[in-house]
């Protein structure tokens, strides 16, 4: 029985994971890559809605108090509807970090996200919020999480990343649209997708002057937070 669960369309979201372990290594926490159903961002609201239910639980049957959602598509989407559908589950969500992004000061920050991702209230939530319409430039890439999942291999539960070329690929296509001098410009990277997190490198290499970020160690944490909270008898 694990009391922690977590899921993502696919590997991605194992970034998320090895996060949260560093911080919870005696917990044992249940990871669903749903394969299956990858990616999440083609599927209509319905559709996801109904898969990521079924998802939940699964994990519930397991054992599963703390859900995590591993994937910002999912989150954005599903999370509320979800909360809802499941009130004695304690959710908690995978969101692009913005906030972060905005404690650093940067003028010129770049998220890339999944079209999905960018188009959501969620993002123009966290936009307006932390008042970033001016600095945020926004890039929907399109088949790249799919392209990074092509090139994990998962062997023994244990995930690597051994081939970067269909990714590559993608990302010439993505970004050799945008100037190079506008890249170059640019003080951070927010990555907006946690399989994205799997080619932070090759991602660098076109900005090279900028800092990489993402949401994985705010997610550790709240879990983190949340476990104690349960652990002590309370709700989370």
């Amino acid at each position: 029985m694990a009391e922690i669960g977590m899921f993502d369309s696919g590997n991605g979201g194992r970034t998320t994971l090895e996060a949260v372990r560093r911080r919870l290594p005696e917990v044992e926490i249940e990871y669903v890559a749903d394969l299956k159903n990858c990616p999440y961002g083609e599927k209509s609201a319905a559709e996801l809605l109904e898969i990521t239910s079924r998802v939940t639980q699964g994990l519930i049957a397991r054992g599963a108090k703390i859900v995590v959602i591993a994937c910002n598509t999912a989150t954005t989407r599903c999370i509320r509807a979800l909360r809802e559908k499941f009130p004695d589950v304690v959710f908690i969500g995978t969101e692009p970090a913005l906030r972060l992004a905005k404690r650093t000061g940067a003028q010129r920050i770049v998220l890339l996200a999944t079209p999905s991702t960018v188009a959501s209230e969620q993002v123009d939530r966290l936009i307006r919020q932390n008042r970033l319409e001016k600095q945020v430039k926004l890039i929907p890439c399109a088949g790249l999480a799919e392209a990074v999942e092509a090139g994990i291999e998962v062997q023994r539960g244990e995930a690597r990343l051994v081939r970067t070329e269909k990714a590559e690929r993608c990302l010439m296509k993505i970004l050799a649209k945008m100037p190079e001098g506008e890249r170059e410009a640019m003080e951070v990277v927010v990555l907006g997708c946690t399989h994205y997190v799997w080619i932070a490198e090759q991602i660098q290499k076109w900005f090279p002057k900028a800092r990489m970020l993402d949401g994985n160690e705010g997610v550790a944490r709240r879990v983190e937070s949340v476990w104690e909270k349960i652990k002590n008898g309370g709700k989370g």
